[in-house]
């Protein structure tokens, strides 16, 4: 099959946020090394971490010029040396840098096929928001039938599938999303929902769990929602695992801890999930396959946009005015 040389991405050229994303026509077209695929990018998933990247704020982020995205679902055209198993016209989802292009490099080992009877655009969220959810809620949070979740952020594409699970799981789930949000969230299950910026959140959860708090919290909001997170969690028990910062930074100290909230708190971030625990993470993936041919795990249903939207999709996606997954094709 004869590739192109150059193609259509995205490239960040500053740390001062999305709006120095500016779409390139002449970006080299990657070669897999060992062990690597090339996939020539049907659709591109838009995630939070996007954005830290694009700000500098992500830990151990790349440095500008470089070319955005990380998430892509697309049609393997190349293999690299040592690659078996995954052969080339194989329909995958998968991470790799420079995912926001015509066409990405992905580890062959972690490149998950589309699953029968799926769009690639459908299978946007399948190895970063799912695993996330799935990750957070049972091998950290441990959430059994019975017990009570707070889910923040619930309208996003991890909040959805968080929501989803935990109610697959048993668990009474209150979660938090703005009000124009509120029957995305309810139609996926969600017991009770709140306004993400309305005031006493915490005062709010203790009224509906009889003043014990949840068992589990998911926290991403991050900033002024972090405090409510952990008022929210039962004493001693409760656990609150925190995936993101979309708010901004927050911190407790040792004080916190020991004086107001005596809570479990758990740090989560997927790229260590995967490179220290990644027996955990096979876990995760095979029980998610699972979920998936139970028909618990259905097609997503991401809003797309073409790849030169790429700046203003990931503005609104900072201003929170987007919901569930985005994606953007080359």
């Amino acid at each position: 099959m004869s590739l192109p040389t150059t193609m259509r991405a995205l490239q960040q050229t500053s740390l001062r946020g999305p709006q120095d994303m500016h779409l390139v026509t002449d970006a080299a077209v990657p070669k897999p090394g060992p062990g690597e695929v090339l996939i020539r990018v049907s659709a591109a998933g838009v995630n939070f971490a996007d954005v830290s990247k694009a700000h500098g704020t992500f830990a151990d982020g790349p440095r500008p010029p470089y070319l955005a995205g990380f998430e892509a679902a697309g049609e393997v055209v190349a293999r690299g040396e040592g690659v078996t198993g995954t052969d080339v016209g194989t329909h995958v989802v998968g991470v790799g840098d420079g995912a926001f292009a015509e066409y990405v490099v992905l580890a062959a080992a972690a490149a998950m096929p589309v699953p029968a009877g799926w769009t690639e655009q459908q299978a946007l969220g399948l190895v970063v928001n799912w695993p996330t959810a799935l990750a957070t809620l049972r091998h950290l949070g441990g959430v059994t039938a019975g017990q009570s979740v707070l889910i923040q952020a619930a309208a996003g594409a991890t909040g959805q599938a968080a929501v989803t699970l935990a109610t697959h799981l048993g668990a009474t789930v209150l979660a938090t999303a703005s009000p124009s949000k509120h029957d995305v969230v309810r139609a996926l299950g969600a017991d009770h929902v709140l306004d993400s910026r309305g005031g006493d959140l915490a005062g709010e959860v203790l009224r509906l769990t009889d003043g014990a708090g949840v068992d589990v919290v998911l926290e991403s909001a991050g900033g002024a929602a972090f405090a409510a997170s952990l008022a929210a969690a039962k004493r001693v028990t409760g656990r609150v695992v925190v995936y993101g910062l979309a708010g901004g930074d927050a911190s407790v100290t040792n004080h916190d801890l020991v004086y107001r909230h005596q809570v479990h708190l758990v740090g989560f971030n997927l790229g260590t999930f995967i490179q220290a625990a990644p027996h955990l993470f096979g876990e995760v993936m095979r029980e998610l396959c699972a979920l998936v041919a139970a028909g618990v795990i259905t097609p997503g249903r991401p809003t797309s946009y073409d790849l030169a939207d790429g700046p203003k999709v990931l503005a609104d996606l900072e201003s929170r005015a987007t919901v569930g997954k985005t994606a953007l094709l080359p």
